[in-house]
C-alpha cells in the first residue's frame, strides 16, 4: 500500500487528499466532545473522540461541571488516550504540566518566555527545537481559568498545511524534508550553552508507523533556515498559507475545556487579564501519539 507522504505517488496522495478534505471540519464547534467523566471515559466518548481526531488530528473536550484547576483531571484523562511519556521540560511543575498564566515577577526564568506573558505567540508546534529523540507527538492543553478578554488559539492540522503547500509545489514539500531544513541556535545560558544548536527537517515520515510529523516556528529570529532558493520560496508559501488558510479553526477555551491533539500548528492571541481572573492554561507535552484503543494507559511508558 502506498504511502500520501511518498512525493512520487501522486495517486495515493490524491485519493488521501481528496478524503482529508471532504471531512475537515469548517469549525472548532464540530470537534467538541462533551465528558461526562473525564477520568473514566464511556466508549460513546473514546469514540466520539477518535472520530473528531481521524478528521483532524485533535479533539476539544468540555467538561465545566467538573473542578476545572484540578490538574489530575487533565493527566488522568491523557493515560486513558494513550499520552503516557509527559516531557517533564525544566519550567514545569513537578507533575510534569506546565502552568500557562503571566509570570509578574521579572526575575523569574518564566518572564523570558512568550508563553508566560501576555503577548501572542505565532504558529508553531511544539518542541520544535527538540532533538529527534524527544520529538514532541502529543500536546495537551486543559483551560482552568481563561482571560477577561483575548486568549482564543486558532488551530490548523499540519496534515492540512502539508496538502496546501504540495498542491502548490511538491519540491516545496522536498525542501522542508531536508534534514537541515530549519535550524534553531543554542540557547545560552550564564554557565554556557543550556540547548545546543537543533537543526531538522520541518515535516518527516515516522519511518515505522508512516505517520507524518511537523516542526515548525512561523518565529524569525533564533532561526536558520536553509539557503537554498526552494527552501526559501517554501518558507515563504507556508508562511502565506498559515496567515489565511480556510482551513484554520480559532477556539476559546473556558474553564474545564481542553484540547488533546497529535502535535498540531496552533497559535494564541493576546490577551488582558487581572488579579482576580488570571488565565490559566495546563500544558502537556508528550513523546507519544494519541491512541484511542480500550486501555492504551497500560502501554510502556519506556
Amino acid at each position: 500500500m502506498g504511502s500520501p507522504f511518498d512525493l512520487a505517488d501522486d495517486t495515493t496522495y490524491r485519493a488521501w487528499r481528496d478524503a482529508r478534505l471532504a471531512r475537515y471540519p469548517r469549525a472548532a464547534d464540530e470537534l467538541v466532545v462533551p465528558l461526562a467523566q473525564p477520568r473514566q471515559l464511556a466508549p460513546a466518548e473514546r469514540h466520539a473522540l477518535a472520530a473528531c481526531c481521524a478528521r483532524a488530528n485533535m479533539a476539544i473536550y468540555s467538561a465545566p461541571h467538573l473542578p476545572a484547576a484540578d490538574k489530575s483531571l487533565a493527566l488522568a484523562l491523557s493515560r486513558q488516550l494513550g499520552l503516557v511519556r509527559l516531557e517533564g521540560n525544566y519550567l514545569a511543575d513537578e507533575d510534569g504540566l506546565s502552568s500557562i498564566t503571566p509570570n509578574e515577577d521579572e526575575t523569574h526564568v518564566r518572564g523570558d518566555y512568550i508563553p508566560y506573558t501576555h503577548k501572542p505567540i505565532n504558529w508553531h508546534t511544539d518542541g520544535y527545537y527538540n532533538t529527534p529523540a524527544r520529538r514532541i507527538l502529543g500536546m495537551t492543553l486543559h483551560c482552568a481559568q481563561d482571560a477577561e478578554t483575548g486568549g482564543e488559539n486558532a488551530l490548523l492540522d499540519h496534515e492540512i498545511a502539508y496538502i496546501q503547500l504540495r498542491d502548490v509545489n511538491p519540491d516545496y514539500v522536498a525542501a522542508l524534508m531536508h534534514p537541515a531544513a530549519m535550524t534553531i541556535p543554542p540557547r545560552l545560558g550564564e554557565d554556557g550553552v543550556d540547548r545546543a544548536e537543533q537543526g531538522g527537517p520541518v515535516f518527516a515520515v515516522d519511518p515505522d508507523a508512516g505517520f507524518l510529523t511537523m516542526r515548525y516556528t512561523a518565529r524569525t529570529r533564533s532561526i536558520a533556515w536553509r539557503g537554498d532558493a526552494t527552501t526559501q520560496a517554501a518558507v515563504k508559501t507556508l508562511t502565506e498559507i498559515l496567515a489565511d488558510s480556510e482551513y484554520i479553526l480559532t477556539v476559546r477555551l473556558t474553564p474545564g475545556m481542553g484540547l488533546v491533539c497529535n502535535n498540531v500548528l496552533h497559535t494564541r492571541n493576546g490577551f488582558s487579564d487581572s488579579p482576580g481572573r488570571r488565565r490559566l492554561l495546563y500544558r502537556g507535552r508528550y513523546y507519544d501519539r494519541l491512541r484511542f484503543d480500550p486501555s492504551p494507559a497500560t502501554a510502556s511508558a519506556t
